[in-house]
């Protein structure tokens, strides 16, 4: 992300400022298809700044105050939502992956310490931003695309065979199975799978079986499409002060506007060369931001929970392993059981089946499976929580009293 000066000063859109752009302006019908598309650069004047919990709220009618406040702004409001809804149901239409992996929200106080965990809520006011997004990028990637001028595509492969079939072995617990036609996959197949679980009790499991499944999104030089997002032409445009493939693709653009599509093949040689190496370095900082921010996370989420030791909670199984059972909690953290940690019976480990089975009491623990747990230990420096399960203890201390 470019320096906090920069990304919240001059590159913010701040109200009643004018800002320079690169804009996409696009026309689309009732359906959802693109009918025109003009890319170009202007001057922006944010009238309102606005939040989505506000905006939420107006498309809601749930607060009379905010609803007056913005009372013209309204109609725009109700126009951008009914556009949204339209792109989604296309989307949909054409495989698009609604995944449900609800993100942590961690609260600090001024002196970092955590004094909140929890999930991340977010309304349709997000939804609209999406889908807007996802529109643009996609329009941008493909008129480049057709251009073949040097560019960065956000490239999300189809999933294994061997790792999709795996995944069925998974679904068939709920009764579901992701088709695979001629050993080819189909985004509308996993899809299909999402749309099934919606609202059930195992949507969030199952969601994150199939996000397991996926390949890992990156940066490439050459088109191949994106899975998860059922589109032929991606890339990622809409956040220059961010990432740094947006930038990249913003200094193409701007080369190709400033000589009217006419660009010197000595330019888009030289771009080419960049573009690969630049994507290539991108993906691979992508890959340590990422661990770090989920390191990071771990280590706040076991500081939070060393307050906890001793706490019930309730909590989902979340992978099944050779050395004990993962539980994920409501607030989004997730803790170890392990095999001491059950119970009395001795557990095995099916590996086809993913599944603990006691010996003497046929006791199944599987993915998704609701249990009830006891915090016994958490480390911030080792970044892991411990639990135990609780029902079991319940079980045993009464059996030690019957015992007595």
């Amino acid at each position: 992300m470019l320096p906090r000066e920069l990304s919240n000063g001059i590159c913010s859109l701040n109200e009643g400022q004018d800002r320079l752009t690169l804009s996409c302006r696009i026309e689309i019908d009732s359906k959802g298809k693109i009918i025109d598309s003009e890319i170009f650069k202007g001057v922006i004047n944010v009238t309102r700044r606005m939040n989505y919990h506000d905006v939420q709220k107006i498309l809601d009618n749930s607060d009379e105050e905010i609803v007056e406040k913005y009372k013209d702004y309204i109609k725009y409001f109700k126009l951008m939502e009914e556009l949204a809804l339209i792109l989604k149901e296309r989307r949909k239409e054409q495989g698009y992956l609604n995944l449900d992996i609800p993100e942590s929200k961690i609260d600090l106080d001024l002196e970092g310490k955590v004094v909140n965990i929890g999930k991340y809520e977010t309304t349709f006011a997000n939804e609209i931003i999406e889908q807007f997004m996802l529109t643009a990028n996609e329009v941008v990637a493909e008129k480049f695309y057709w251009l073949q001028a040097p560019f960065i595509y956000r490239v999300h492969e189809e999933p294994d065979l061997d790792k999709t079939r795996e995944l069925n072995r998974f679904l068939y617990n709920f009764g579901l199975k992701i088709k695979i036609t001629n050993e080819k996959i189909y985004p509308k197949e996993f899809s299909k799978v999402l749309e099934d679980v919606k609202g059930k009790e195992e949507e969030k499991v199952v969601s994150n079986l199939i996000l397991r499944t996926l390949k890992v999104a990156r940066y490439e030089a050459e088109n191949k499409g994106h899975f998860g997002i059922a589109s032929k032409y991606y890339c990622h445009f809409t956040s220059p002060i961010r990432r740094y493939p947006d930038l990249f693709i913003h200094r193409i653009i701007s080369k190709y506007l400033k000589a009217n599509y006419d660009v010197k093949e000595k330019y888009v040689e030289e771009y080419k060369i960049k573009a690969e190496q630049s994507a290539r370095e991108s993906s691979e900082r992508e890959k340590i931001a990422t661990k770090v921010e989920r390191e990071s996370e771990d280590l706040k989420k076991a500081e939070y929970m060393e307050n906890k030791i001793g706490e019930v909670y309730e909590g989902i199984i979340s992978s099944v392993t050779s050395f004990g059972i993962f539980v994920q909690l409501e607030n989004t953290v997730e803790g170890l059981i392990r095999f001491e940690n059950i119970g009395n019976d001795y557990y095995i480990y099916d590996d086809n089946r993913k599944i603990l089975m006691g010996e003497k009491s046929n006791k199944i623990y599987k993915i998704g499976d609701k249990v009830t747990v006891r915090v016994i230990s958490a480390s911030k420096i080792l970044r892991q929580v411990d639990f135990e399960i609780y029902n079991n203890l319940d079980e045993n201390d009464d059996r030690e009293e019957n015992d007595k």
